[in-house]
């Protein structure tokens, strides 16, 4: 019956009957039925954190912060978005479990308590999630899809000009900082930052390669220079007892280090004709730790790759962040190593991209207990070594297909081509945040359609 007015409003937020609401509702008990993922979560904020402290605004409980984090992966929120959707959405804020008259977090709150989660940290509670789908049949691990991609790091496209004037202009910054605190008659630095400009925007603008040799030793002169001018401001900013003088000259001394490698390879390449390997290129002087990837001799990616194993339901079972660029038949025996450790249980069947085909790898990888390993490529394998039959060896080859789908789902949907964090440890917080979040999210969609 209808009334006039209602005396007391109910303190509940009811979940809405929305596709969307329901998968978050899932997802939530997901979490609830593994209360170990906080205490994983707990630790990592408690190393942040400064145990001594009792005052002060409490921040988010490592609960709420795993569930921000999801929001922001599922979502693609920057920082200031999830703070807004936060703020907006009673969905949001019901999943985080904030309270509905409490004030929400700033962005830079968020920002601070999502990075102090750990890419180690997150691959635990991703393998107490697949652990949890298991149990609940979504999965069983008995078939494997195997298949490696490339995550981009945030980096423009490293060529050596933009190179130089990356670090003409930072470290211009940092040594005009420096003056303002050990003094401009201690660290004497002339402004050459407009000279580099004009040399990087004749070097982009020159047709022939002949023409760009003469820019590029004024851009290579203008930046020793700045050099220079950085190495006596380190020495500067070492001798004082100022703890922001302290802290200025480790990072000032941290580019100087980055600036000197990458003067030294464009000189190699540009001045002197040498090949200068990739392993020993920078390709940014902010993300370092960036890797050179050249897939199929055709594309070139700046990144770091990854190999992903997955099951039948879509789950990623494992993940490895490589270092460098590995070739695929180098890592086919340790990625299953990987999944027998993690899970306790041999495969059934495992299907692999081409890439990872040998016949060293077979041999390996049945040796473990595999019944059926099938390559997308034999090169050279016959189809009745690889598995019991020709209809065995297509189903397997067919569902390993799946795999390119799911990659696309979690470079679409989840992030998962270009990692927007700096450094590399955030770089695996990333992708690991991905991960788990799309993981948590097909498993509760598997639950809503068995129900």
């Amino acid at each position: 019956m209808r009334k006039s007015y209602r005396r007391q409003q109910s303190i509940e937020t009811p979940w809405l009957d929305l596709e969307h609401a329901m998968e978050l509702r899932t997802i939530s008990d997901l979490l609830d039925s593994s209360p170990e993922i906080y205490e994983l979560a707990w630790e990592d904020l408690r190393r942040v954190s400064d145990p001594g402290t009792a005052t002060g605004a409490k921040g988010l409980t490592a609960e709420q912060l795993v569930r921000v984090l999801i929001i922001k992966q599922m979502n693609g929120f920057s920082y200031r978005e999830l703070a807004f959707h936060l703020a907006d959405s009673r969905t949001y804020r019901a999943f985080c479990k904030l309270s509905s008259c409490a004030t929400t977090p700033r962005k830079s709150s968020l920002a601070a308590g999502i990075k102090a989660l750990q890419g180690e940290t997150l691959e635990a509670i991703n393998q107490v999630i697949i652990a949890r789908a298991v149990q609940l049949g979504v999965d069983n691990g008995e078939k494997l899809r195997i298949d490696a991609t490339v995550v981009e790091s945030n980096i423009h496209h490293p060529t050596d000009s933009e190179l130089l004037w990356d670090c003409v202009r930072v470290l211009t910054r940092l040594v005009k900082r420096s003056q303002s605190l050990v003094g401009a008659t201690m660290v004497p630095a002339p402004d050459h930052t407009r000279r580099a400009k004009k040399r990087r925007r004749e070097i982009n603008s020159a047709r022939r390669k002949a023409h760009r040799i003469k820019p590029y030793r004024d851009l290579l002169w203008v930046t020793e220079k700045v050099c220079g001018y950085a190495e006596v401001a380190v020495t500067a900013l070492s001798d004082s007892r100022d703890p922001r003088a302290l802290g200025l000259a480790e990072k000032l001394g941290c580019f100087l280090e980055r600036s000197v490698r990458v003067v030294d390879q464009t000189r190699r390449r540009v001045l002197h004709g040498e090949t200068v390997p990739s392993s020993e290129k920078l390709v940014s002087i902010f993300e370092e730790h960036t890797d050179i990837i050249r897939k199929d001799a055709r594309d070139t990616y700046y990144g770091h790759k990854i190999c992903l194993t997955a099951g039948s339901s879509s789950l990623i079972f494992d993940c490895q962040i490589l270092a460098g660029n590995p070739a695929d038949s180098t890592i086919a025996v340790e990625t299953i190593q990987r999944h027998i450790e993690n899970h306790g249980k041999v495969p059934r069947q495992v299907a692999l991209d081409g890439g990872f085909s040998s016949k060293e790898n077979l041999l390996d990888i049945k040796g473990q207990g595999v019944e059926d390993v099938v390559f997308a490529k034999g090169r050279g394998i016959k189809v009745s070594e690889m598995a019991r039959s020709i209809w065995v060896f297509r189903k397997l080859r067919n569902f390993r297909a799946g795999i390119e789908g799911i990659i696309s789902f979690l470079k679409r949907g989840f992030g998962l081509r270009r990692c927007t964090w700096k450094s590399l440890s955030s770089f695996n917080s990333y992708v690991w945040s991905s991960i788990l979040t799309a993981n948590l999210l097909v498993t509760a969609r598997h639950r809503l359609t068995s129900t």
